[in-house]
């Protein structure tokens, strides 16, 4: 292994942040711990504060900082930073755009020629498109309860539910949840004694309180869980029923967790509620099998209509 590679790999391991043994780096370097010493001496000339203890269990911690020093990556990471800022820079955070992009230039640019042509035919093959739209999120919300998320702190925002009046709320913060354009906050309530979701495009005025808390025990498997549940369980406009004439275990992967699949002979018959027809149109498009909209009559038009569009686009 090469300096630069024996390097990157060092600077791979004390990422971690976790307390290395100098003997365990040495064996995983396959160098003498004198060798260590000199490529942590390198790395703090870098930028990164090392923090090193002596003696016969001495070893080596990368202590976060302050600055940010120069990053070095692997081939797949530099690519997978860049894919990941591209598509922030056409995400649902408002004032992230701008910042991404400008992230996503000087990351580019650090890059090596065969890295920027892999990046460059990404650039050129793929169109920014968000699918549906949707509500877009402050930056500021959703870093600071994110923050309150990790440090298990109190927080206070104001919250405007569907159809309701503003409110105020005090709320101890367990996760955040992405579903395609909508973010949601998952808490336990204080004042309402209870656990609930919070759709981050309908907080405001977010005060940390500086107030440690102990973390509960969500009632269910994960948040993601608790989020699609209570979205189900909401009133919704629309009440979906189609037969499809797939298998429903087919059908039960194009849905999700969104709606309920029922086998029956020769198929099965999809349940969804919802308030756009946009996404059942969707999972309908992406079976092979026959399908009779029964319900609602909504549907049926709009499946009609984007049916003859189709058709018109045909050879």
């Amino acid at each position: 292994m090469n300096t630069s590679a024996r390097m990157l790999r060092l600077l791979s391991l004390l990422q971690t942040h976790r307390y290395w043994p100098g003997e365990e780096l040495s064996e995983r370097l396959a160098v003498s711990p004198r060798t260590v010493r000199r490529d942590i001496d390198r790395l703090r000339e870098l930028g990164y504060t090392v923090d090193a203890s002596r003696g016969v269990a001495g070893g080596y911690q990368l202590r976060a900082g302050a600055s940010l020093p120069p990053l070095l990556l692997e081939d797949e990471e530099a690519v997978a930073v860049a894919v990941g800022l591209r598509t922030s820079a056409a995400g649902a955070v408002s004032g992230m755009e701008e910042t991404s992009v400008q992230a996503l230039t000087k990351v580019i640019a650090l890059m090596p020629p065969r890295l920027r042509r892999r990046m460059d035919a990404v650039r050129s093959q793929t169109d920014n498109l968000v699918w549906g739209g949707g509500p877009t999120i402050d930056a500021d919300v959703l870093t600071t309860l994110a923050q309150a998320c990790r440090d298990d702190e109190l927080v206070r925002f104001g919250y405007t539910a569907r159809g309701a009046e503003p409110t105020e709320r005090r709320v101890e913060p367990l996760r955040l949840v992405s579903l395609g354009r909508r973010w949601y906050l998952v808490a336990y309530d204080r004042d309402r004694g209870d656990w609930r979701s919070f759709r981050l495009d309908r907080i405001h005025d977010v005060v940390t309180t500086g107030q440690r808390f102990r973390p509960r025990e969500l009632p269910v498997q994960d948040a993601a869980t608790f989020v699609q549940s209570g979205i189900r369980r909401m009133p919704q406009r629309y009440a979906v029923r189609v037969w499809i004439s797939d298998p429903a275990d087919v059908v039960s992967r194009a849905v999700g967790h969104w709606g309920t699949v029922e086998p029956l002979e020769g198929g099965c018959v999809l349940s969804m509620n919802v308030d756009s027809l946009e996404w059942p149109v969707m999972v309908l498009g992406q079976l092979d099998g026959d399908f009779r909209v029964e319900s609602p009559p909504e549907l049926e038009v709009l499946v009609g209509r984007v049916a003859q569009r189709f058709a018109r686009a045909g050879p």
